[in-house]
C-alpha cells in the first residue's frame, strides 16, 4: 500500500469512526431526551444560583475525572515508553469516543493504544488492563461492603441465599485482589500454553509491575470513584435532598457494582443504569423518576461531552505508523 493510499485510508477510517460515534450519540440523546427535559422540570423549582454552582462543579469533576484517568493512563504506560501528560489526554478523550459504540467500552482500548507507536500498541492494551482491573477492583470491594448492608437492611426474605451470594462475591473479589497484587502470575500462566507462548513480547509488561506502582495505580482509581461518586452525591442533593448522606452513598455503591457487571453497550447503558437506580433507590426514596433523571444528566455530563470532545483528538490517530 503507497503512502497516498495509507493517508486516504486513514482519513477515510477516522471520518467513519466520528460519523457513527456521532450518529449513536444523536440517536440515544433523543431516546432520553424526555428523562432531561424531567430533570429541567425538577430544578426549575430550584435556586438558579444554586442549580448553575451545582451543575458547574458536576462539570468540572467530569473533567477532573478524566485527567486523573489521564495521569494513571501515562503511569501504567511509562512501563512501554513515557509519554506526555497532553498525549495521555488526547488519547482517553479519544478512547471514550471508540467506546460509545462498542460493548463494554472495548473500543476504548483501540482509542487510546492508537496513540502509541505501532510496535508498543498490542502491549499497550495489557498496560491498560492493569489500570481498568485496578478500577474494577475499587468498584467490587466497595461494592460488596454495600452489599452486605443493603443485605442486611433491606432483604428479608431468602436472607441466607443473599448472604451466600455475598459470601461468594467477596471471595471472588479477595481472589482478584490476590492476582492484581501478584500479576506476574499471569505472565507464568500464559508462558505455560505453548500456543500463547510465541507472544511473550505482547503480555510480558504485566511483570513489569512493582508493588508499590500497583498501590499507586489503585490510588489513582481510588480518586477516580472518588470524584464521580461526589458528582451524584451533589445532583442528588440537589434535586432529592430528604435522601440520608449515608444510604445515599450506600446505594451507590452497589449502584456502582452491579451496573459495572452488566454487560451492556455505553450510550445504551443509561437505559440499563435508569432501570437499576430506580430499583435500588426506591429503598431509600419514592422519588423514581427524579433518581432517574439525576442518573441520565450525569450519563450526558460524563460521557455525551466527553465523547465529542474526543472526536477531536480522532483526527490525530496515525492507524499505519507514527508518520502516516
Amino acid at each position: 500500500m503507497t503512502t497516498s493510499t495509507k493517508k486516504i485510508v486513514s482519513y477515510l477510517l477516522k471520518a467513519g469512526i466520528v460519523i457513527v460515534a456521532a450518529l449513536f450519540i444523536y440517536r440515544q440523546f433523543s431516546k432520553k431526551n424526555n428523562d432531561l427535559k424531567e430533570f429541567e422540570l425538577l430544578v426549575s423549582s430550584i435556586s438558579a444560583t444554586r442549580v448553575i454552582v451545582t451543575m458547574s462543579v458536576v462539570s468540572l469533576l467530569m473533567f477532573v475525572n478524566w485527567f486523573l484517568e489521564a495521569l494513571k493512563w501515562r503511569y501504567v504506560s511509562k512501563a512501554l515508553i513515557n509519554i506526555t501528560l497532553w498525549e495521555a489526554v488526547e488519547a482517553v478523550f479519544c478512547g471514550l469516543t471508540w467506546a460509545v459504540t462498542t460493548p463494554n467500552r472495548i473500543g476504548e482500548y483501540g482509542g487510546r493504544v492508537m496513540f502509541l507507536p505501532n510496535r508498543k500498541r498490542i502491549p499497550g492494551i495489557f498496560a491498560m488492563a492493569v489500570g481498568s482491573f485496578s478500577q474494577a477492583l475499587i468498584t467490587n470491594v466497595l461494592g460488596i461492603v454495600s452489599m452486605v448492608w443493603f443485605i442486611a437492611n433491606f432483604i428479608h426474605e431468602k436472607t441466607w441465599g443473599y448472604a451466600g451470594f455475598a459470601v461468594i462475591s467477596a471471595v471472588v473479589v479477595l481472589v482478584q485482589l490476590i492476582i492484581y497484587f501478584h500479576i506476574k502470575w499471569i505472565v507464568n500462566v500464559l508462558d505455560r500454553i505453548a500456543f500463547i507462548r510465541k507472544f511473550h513480547r505482547f503480555f510480558e509488561v504485566l511483570g513489569r509491575y512493582k508493588t508499590h506502582e500497583l498501590i499507586r495505580i489503585m490510588c489513582f482509581s481510588l480518586l477516580r470513584y472518588i470524584t464521580f461518586t461526589t458528582q451524584y452525591y451533589l445532583i442528588f442533593q440537589m434535586v432529592v435532598p430528604q435522601m440520608q448522606v449515608g444510604p445515599m452513598l450506600l446505594v451507590l455503591m452497589l449502584f456502582f457494582f452491579i451496573t459495572s457487571a452488566l454487560p451492556s453497550l455505553d450510550l445504551f447503558d443509561i437505559g440499563v443504569r435508569g432501570f437499576t437506580a430506580a430499583h435500588l433507590f426506591v429503598y431509600i426514596t419514592d422519588q423514581k423518576l427524579a433518581v432517574i433523571s439525576c442518573v441520565s444528566s450525569i450519563w450526558l455530563i460524563n460521557l455525551f461531552i466527553p465523547a465529542i470532545l474526543g472526536s477531536l483528538f480522532v483526527f490525530k490517530i496515525k492507524f499505519f505508523d507514527r508518520n502516516a
